[in-house]
């Protein structure tokens, strides 16, 4: 358990050094990938959003290398991602789909069995038999979302686009949150589009 906690202090200390990517890949190859996870769960409840970003990617490339060796290690950190966003959890899932967009983004073998969930937390449910909807509602969720949806555009945006995702993006344009309409309009312009114009919110 000592072993655990002094690895926990490390990695944090690494992470909030604000080191670049490169030095910070250095750094924690020192540590077996299992050992991270713990560590970059904690790192992804940061307040500070550039630490709590850092960790989300940070996440992605540490999983993508459990991933390569593996696959079932992987997609128990994806479960338990998911796991976290669900409301019988008891949790909130701050970072959570940062975390798991910056894991997809890195491992194209998780994007396979993965992505389609991401994309449901945009979605609100449908009449049956189309309930596959798992709708964000608070806005610093949406703000995660949203731009873990972008990091995927950056990549795969024909894949978004075949999912109907320009057209879940719209509601969030006229969120009373200006990050997520900032967070929205980033997503179309990743996935090579305009945003749609709509009539700003109202409080």
């Amino acid at each position: 358990m000592a072993g655990l906690r002094r690895i926990k202090k490390e990695v944090l200390a690494i992470l909030a050094a604000g080191a670049a990517e490169a030095e910070v890949d250095e750094r924690l190859a020192a540590y077996r990938e299992e050992d991270l996870i713990h560590p970059l769960f904690s790192a992804l409840c940061q307040t500070d959003e550039g630490q709590r970003l850092q960790a989300a990617l940070t996440f992605g490339r540490v999983v993508a290398r459990l991933a390569a060796r593996d696959m079932e290690a992987a997609r128990v950190v994806m479960r338990r991602l998911l796991w976290s966003l669900n409301d019988e959890s008891g949790g909130i899932g701050w970072g959570a789909p940062e975390a798991m967009a910056a894991i997809m983004v890195c491992s194209p073998a998780l994007a396979d069995e993965y992505l389609h969930l991401l994309v449901s937390y945009l979605k609100e449910d449908e009449d049956e038999p189309f309930q596959d909807g798992n709708f964000l509602e608070l806005p610093m969720l949406q703000r995660g979302l949203l731009w873990g949806i972008g990091q995927v555009a950056g990549r795969w945006p024909e894949r978004l686009l075949a999912m109907g995702v320009a057209g879940e993006l719209e509601k969030y344009l006229s969120s009373p949150d200006k990050k997520v309409v900032a967070l929205a309009r980033s997503c179309y312009v990743r996935l090579g589009l305009a945003a749609p114009t709509v009539p700003p919110a109202t409080r």
